[in-house]
């Protein structure tokens, strides 16, 4: 049995010999390679993020359901929300447009490291940006049901409830609803985003190990 095995070892350690052996600079190659098209890809999502969002208001059904925030009173403070968040997401698609060329630019092991870290760095402040903005915009629509007696009455079927509910609960309830429902769908959307950028914020980590490995 030993010799079986002894045999088989020196059969293995001949074909070893025949593999075909990567340099560190082939591997420096290919890990770059893999990094820039990683962030090509986080560019290219964060771009059609931005996009989509018009392409749905061209909806009728979409136009209707945007009623209620003028109905409300709102559109001051959506357009304003809005325009922050549009101002905050160029400045990022910008940001992943440098790391992008920066990324895509042949260099030595430790400046590709660093900037590794630099773009997952900008990828989690964006999608804290963005996460930020969806639950705020969920406040701001809470806290102006909460004082807006009027609007809240103006609501399908809220009018008949107040007669046998006082509208102090109503109130209460409907601001709940809304923050609750903003914590829901704000989580949804992070789990989206970990989908979208997580893995590949995995791919660059662990392009990020292979390369610190090169260096030891």
């Amino acid at each position: 049995m030993t010799d079986e095995l002894d045999l088989l070892k020196k059969d293995w350690q001949k074909k070893e010999e025949h593999l075909p052996k990567l340099s560190f600079n082939e591997i420096h190659t290919m890990l770059w390679k893999k990094s820039s098209s990683v962030v090509k890809w986080i560019l290219i999502i964060s771009i059609l993020e931005i996009a989509l969002p018009q392409l749905l208001y061209l909806m009728p059904s979409m136009r209707e359901g945007m009623n209620i925030y003028k109905e409300a009173g709102l559109s001051p403070y959506f357009l304003g929300l809005s325009i922050f968040y549009y101002l905050g997401a160029i400045y990022f698609v910008y940001q992943f447009y440098r790391r992008y060329k920066e990324i895509s630019a042949l260099d030595n092991a430790k400046n590709l490291m660093r900037k590794i870290i630099k773009t997952r760095r900008t990828v989690k402040y964006y999608v804290i940006f963005s996460l930020s903005v969806c639950f705020v915009m969920f406040l701001i629509f809470a806290f102006f049901i909460y004082f807006n007696d009027e609007f809240l009455l103006s609501l399908e079927g809220i009018a008949e409830r107040a007669k046998n509910v006082s509208l102090e609960k109503i109130r209460t309830a409907a601001m709940l609803t809304m923050v609750i429902g903003g914590i829901i769908f704000t989580v949804l959307l992070g789990g989206i985003y970990f989908l979208l950028y997580g893995l590949l914020l995995k791919k660059l980590k662990r392009n990020y190990s292979q390369l610190r490995n090169l260096n030891v």
